[in-house]
């Protein structure tokens, strides 16, 4: 069903409607152990998910198109209703407007990691043993002190978070057709700058003596001795939330990649929350005052990655107790889900479908327990997971019908 099939004309607008939540348990699908048979979310005592899905729609969702797995970035812009193959963003821009740098048309962002490399230049760690966030910032601010930028161009580092950091290139005529430096692995060098059309060969230069001189500054560094660049992109924004749906939008997530991509459609940020807890009581004392709240949590994401099923089904169980908090501050319409699958058998981001659940007056519900055989079987079938916001906007009376 092609995007133009919403349209403006659509939304209600001035005021009307329900409340939404967004509730995105990252990575959250999975697959099912050899053993029980059952997936991680099935395997979990989860019984405020349970008691949702007792009154939800549910269903299975799509990220990007079957077989493709997504990155996180295009992960959450299609549960924010914006198809994830029109509009392609480079980690680099979420990473800038993660970390609150107000982007201008034109800057060029780069996500970094700070890297070990040894002494022929090999790299020997890609995130440099995850140093603490004080020692990383460090370094960065280290690199902004002693880098030379060229005429006409400013070079701006920020630390991010552990690892990673972020670099924005501001001047006149900058493109962004690169490769990534980061070599995905170890043992080899750092990729060279690749300009993949002619416009960009001027920033390629440019970007690869960053990265030279950063490994010369960084030589004595004992593990943050260099920087790989990744996602690189040139900021052009999208259309808002407010402009296409007329909501009021908050993103409440304690990660700064998922802060930028709220930001970049139009959401406000309206605090960084140190742990999940301290994230509820911000959703709790901000929700008023928006019509559409997005609420992130990671450790699913990060223990599936790990490999580690059990330590996937505690993080699920944890989550679980956080989304009753959640529920009782009572959304005209809840929706827990993910941005993608990571299968601890799988330890990565996977191309499968995402168990969803849709909680609101008008649900049709199918089954009393929420997991990826409950949810196939649900209300919602299986559906791209650009069409979420459609549907959320629908349960909330905030759609208006369609033709005569």
């Amino acid at each position: 069903m092609p995007e133009t099939l919403l349209p403006d004309s659509l939304v209600v607008r001035g005021g009307g409607g329900g409340r939404i939540f967004l509730i995105v348990l990252d990575g959250l699908g999975g697959l099912p152990d050899r053993d029980t048979g059952r997936t991680e979310l099935e395997a979990a005592d989860t019984p405020h998910l349970d008691v949702l899905a007792a009154r939800s729609s549910l269903g299975m969702l799509i990220p990007v198109t079957p077989g493709v797995t997504p990155g996180s970035g295009p992960g959450h812009l299609a549960l924010f209703g914006y198809d994830p193959v029109q509009y392609q963003i480079g980690r680099g821009i979420l990473s800038a407007l993660g970390v609150g740098f107000e982007l201008t048309p034109g800057d060029v962002a780069a996500r970094l990691n700070l890297a070990t490399l040894d002494a022929e230049g090999r790299v020997t760690d890609r995130r440099a043993g995850r140093p603490r966030d004080s020692e990383a910032r460090r370094v960065v601010e280290k690199l902004a002190r002693s880098l030379q930028a060229p005429q006409g161009v400013q070079v701006i580092l920020r630390h991010e978070k552990e690892h990673r950091a972020v670099l924005i290139l501001r001047g006149e005529g900058l493109q962004a057709d690169l490769g990534d430096t980061d070599p995905q692995s170890t043992g080899v060098p750092p990729l060279p700058v690749t300009a993949r059309s002619p416009d960009s060969l001027r920033t390629a230069e440019i970007l690869q003596s960053v990265l030279d001189q950063a490994r010369s500054i960084l030589a004595e560094e004992p593990s943050m001795s260099g920087i790989l660049a990744r996602g690189i992109d040139r900021y052009h924004g999208l259309p808002g939330f407010q402009e296409r749906y007329g909501l009021r939008a908050a993103a409440i997530a304690r990660y700064p990649m998922y802060r930028g991509v709220a930001r970049l459609v139009g959401m406000d940020v309206p605090g960084i929350p140190d742990t999940d807890t301290d994230a509820v009581s911000m959703l709790a004392r901000a929700h008023r005052d928006y019509d559409f709240c997005f609420f992130h949590y990671k450790a699913t994401d990060a223990r599936g990655e790990d490999g580690s099923f059990d330590a996937k089904v505690e993080a699920i169980e944890a989550a679980d107790a956080l989304v009753g908090d959640i529920a009782e501050l009572e959304p005209d319409v809840l929706i827990v889900t993910g941005d993608h699958s990571t299968p601890a058998s799988y330890a990565a981001h996977s191309w499968h479908s995402v168990p969803v659940l849709l909680a609101s007056h008008w649900a049709r519900p199918t089954s009393s327990s929420f997991g990826e055989r409950s949810c196939r079987g649900g209300d919602l079938g299986t559906f791209e997971g650009w069409h979420l916001m459609t549907l959320a906007l629908a349960h909330a009376g905030r759609l208006e019908k369609f033709g005569a």
